[in-house]
């Protein structure tokens, strides 16, 4: 297989610009933990299906460990995703933006970028989770040589799973690296969301696309205007898609909720609807139960794979860790979201569809 072969060409700065719902690509496994070829290629198809502008696969929604040489199943993985994303898009083509994960030492991390590059992905996630007791500079060292290999979506990972805290003046001088076309900002944190947008504007970076990964404010992350100053000229910024493990789920309500706000700022108003605080709110609370918060993130993975599960995308709820399971009562809330959250969930669309994705 070849992931670049047949796909759309992609300026990817412009792509990511323009603002894309970017699903966390999860892992489907077999009860023995293999991978399963036909539900991972129905994800990918379903993702395709609902319109969303890119994947992000070798993330810690699709599980670190295949990037361990002992599973073997990075390189699998990113090539099957890129192969059937690029069949899926050959009756109406389309930019599409494949973001590979990068974990590790600086080798490894290069390794895997040169591997995603030759299967046709467009930049790298870069997770910093191998670096938590390292200094600054030296992570900002690491930055740069990976980012002479792939272009970099840098990524700021909340502490509760696996980041760890980096203030204004690393995100200052990480937006001065040229080869950054993006920030996926994921620190459950106002005050830290906010470091990372008045970094870039000191760094006169309006080309870095901003892109939520807090999936506790989705929402508010996508309306909100934030006031910044650079060259002594104020204006704003806002987040103008995501990059989310709550949108491998109910991918088509979330690219259609993308559209609606880029609707709505494209008309001017003034004023947001309050429907859309109401919404925000409904979401959070449903990305807590997918999400585990409630027990620091145990159910995680095993709540997004109910949901497609449920749904018959997946066969079961299986991840490398053991450990990771669903915890007390989480099956029994996300069995009930059709009927709490009727206008998030995309289950109707799913149904319609499934068959032709298994095939």
């Amino acid at each position: 297989m070849a992931g670049s072969e047949g796909a759309t060409p992609v300026n990817v700065r412009a792509a990511l610009q323009s603002g894309l719902v970017i699903p966390a690509h999860p892992l489907a496994l077999t009860p023995r933990r293999d991978m399963d070829e036909r539900h991972q290629r129905a994800l990918t198809r379903y993702y395709v299906a609902s319109g969303a502008g890119g994947m992000a696969v070798g993330v810690h929604t699709t599980g670190f460990p295949i990037h361990d040489a002992k599973i073997g199943l990075y390189r699998p993985v990113l090539e099957l995703a890129a192969e059937t994303a690029t069949a899926s898009l050959e009756a109406h083509e389309r930019p599409f933006v494949r973001v590979a994960g990068l974990i590790g030492d600086t080798a490894q991390a290069q390794r895997e970028a040169q591997m995603a590059l030759a299967l046709g992905y467009h930049c790298g996630l870069l997770s910093l989770g191998a670096w938590r007791d390292a200094t600054d500079d030296a992570i900002l060292a690491h930055c740069r040589r990976v980012a002479e290999t792939i272009p970099l979506f840098g990524f700021y990972l909340q502490p509760a799973v696996g980041g760890r805290r980096l203030e204004y003046r690393f995100w200052r001088e990480f937006a001065e690296m040229a080869n950054v076309v993006a920030i996926k900002v994921a620190p459950f944190d106002r005050y830290a969301t906010l470091d990372v947008v008045r970094a870039l504007a000191d760094a006169g970076r309006d080309d870095i696309a901003l892109y939520t990964g807090n999936d506790d404010a989705i929402v508010p992350d996508l309306l909100t205007d934030i006031p910044v100053q650079s060259g002594g000229r104020a204006y704003t910024r806002h987040f103008v898609g995501g990059l989310l493990g709550q949108w491998a789920v109910w991918t088509s309500r979330a690219v259609e909720m993308l559209q609606e706000i880029r609707a709505w700022r494209d008309s001017g108003a003034d004023t947001i609807p309050r429907t859309w605080l109401t919404r925000g709110a409904a979401l959070t609370m449903a990305n807590a139960v997918i999400f585990d918060a409630a027990n620091n993130y145990t159910g995680c993975l095993p709540g997004i794979l109910e949901v497609l599960r449920r749904q018959g995308l997946v066969r079961g709820t299986w991840t490398f860790d053991t450990h990771e399971q669903l915890s007390s009562g989480q099956a029994e809330m996300l069995a009930r979201f059709p009927e709490l959250y009727p206008d998030l969930v995309d289950d109707a669309f799913v149904s319609a569809n499934i068959d032709a994705w298994l095939r």
